[in-house]
């Protein structure tokens, strides 16, 4: 049979109005793992099987409507063995040699070093490693380009194959050496390589959700940082919980990030409105106390007690300001472990408990929207400075 061409897509027989369960589709987005450990060595992938997905991920938006994917599908045992030697002397020798350095710390990354550890040495032994290209070369001038026309049909192919029982994960660093990838598959030069797809079925398909931050904290509205706990309604109503958020990625160990952030004077370091604060006896846990000072051009100088609300070491340090029940605000630093760095996040939602921001809205009603929204520009960029001061103590401390 002759090869179809375009536009000629191989239908599947689904119905013209087939149904959609929004939970099946939800339950594959969120459960299609990056799988490493539990792919079947020993069980033989169809190449049909792989077309079909290929042919489901063709159905990806494409800029342009240009369909230039190009995938190839590797079988030979002598190239995937070739491919193996080229990964692990690129990188898999590093990952085999940190996932042992890591064994047995409970740090961050061990899990996905031993996983990723795993593949390396196991990747000749894998049914099909299949590739992703795109015509084209990638200028480097940053403007959407070829990228923007091949990542989604990577990831619905993916998807594809989670449904189908097969999984894979999503390797990239082989292409530190591109040319000799290159070479051993016949890539012409005009072509970009994007992923490597090692495929095989999965041992189970128990696969479940990875912990992520909830939408909310990494959603804005209108305006970059901006939060709300919930809506918003219109108008940016105090009621909703409005916030916003500060972040930055430091090159220190989180431990050195923690000791920083747990020290209630440091922010007065860089921030125009917090002067300083005093702990309320020798507690240092959930539940202690601080008296802090702030100054405020609309209202001067003043103290608010501030209660410890979160403190889970080397991830969280919180606090509520005015009244632990009913908090006039709620002040937060995140901190996340990855590779060479820690990822600082800081955060504040306003209310529900009375703050010179909602009596400055009782004041004046009419005005609730103005008062709310000139609040969240007075405290991002101090929360900035904030992040980005501990950033530059945490690395000079590194030196």
């Amino acid at each position: 049979m002759a090869p179809r061409g375009r536009g000629e897509y191989r239908d599947p027989g689904y119905p013209a109005a087939m149904p959609i369960d929004p939970a099946d589709v939800d339950a594959t987005l969120t459960t299609t793992r990056a799988v490493r450990r539990r792919l079947d060595l020993d069980r033989d992938v169809d190449n049909q099987l792989l077309l079909d997905c290929i042919d489901i991920a063709e159905q990806a938006p494409t800029g342009g409507n240009l369909t230039s994917r190009r995938w190839l599908i590797v079988r030979d045992p002598v190239v995937k063995a070739a491919l193996a030697d080229l990964y692990n002397e690129r990188t898999g020798r590093w990952m085999t040699e940190t996932a042992a350095q890591l064994a047995g710390t409970g740090h961050p990354q061990e899990k996905v070093m031993t996983s990723a550890a795993y593949l390396a040495e196991h990747l000749a032994e894998v049914p099909a490693l299949v590739f992703l290209t795109i015509i084209g070369r990638h200028d480097g001038s940053g403007k959407p380009g070829l990228f923007d026309s091949v990542i989604q049909a990577g990831w619905s192919f993916c998807l594809a194959l989670r449904a189908r029982g097969l999984g894979t994960s999503w390797v990239t660093a082989i292409f530190s050496d591109e040319d000799r990838v290159r070479e051993l598959l016949g890539i012409p030069p005009e072509n970009t390589p994007i992923v490597m797809l090692p495929v095989a079925w999965t041992k189970g398909t128990d696969f479940r959700p990875a912990p992520r931050y909830p939408a909310r904290s990494i959603t804005y509205f209108d305006s970059y940082g901006r939060t709300f706990e919930t809506g918003p309604q219109p108008g940016n109503r105090f009621a909703d919980g409005p916030g916003t958020i500060a972040e930055t990625d430091i090159a220190a160990p989180v431990s050195a990030v923690w000791a920083l952030v747990t020290d209630i004077n440091v922010p007065a370091a860089f921030s125009t409105e917090f002067l300083g604060a005093e702990w309320e006896g020798e507690d240092r846990g959930v539940g202690a106390t601080f008296l802090a000072r702030n100054n405020h051009p609309a209202v001067g100088e003043y103290q608010i007690r501030c209660w410890i609300d979160a403190r889970e070491e080397n991830r969280s340090f919180g606090w509520r300001t005015s009244d632990p029940d009913r908090p006039g605000a709620r002040w937060r630093f995140d901190l996340e472990q990855g590779p060479g760095r820690t990822r600082l996040r800081f955060s504040v939602t306003m209310g529900p408990g009375s703050s010179g921001t909602s009596t400055a809205i009782e004041r004046m009603p009419d005005r609730e929207e103005r008062i709310v929204l000139r609040r969240i520009r007075e405290m991002r960029p101090n929360m900035q400075r904030t992040v980005d001061g501990i950033r530059q103590l945490a690395e000079e401390r590194q030196i």
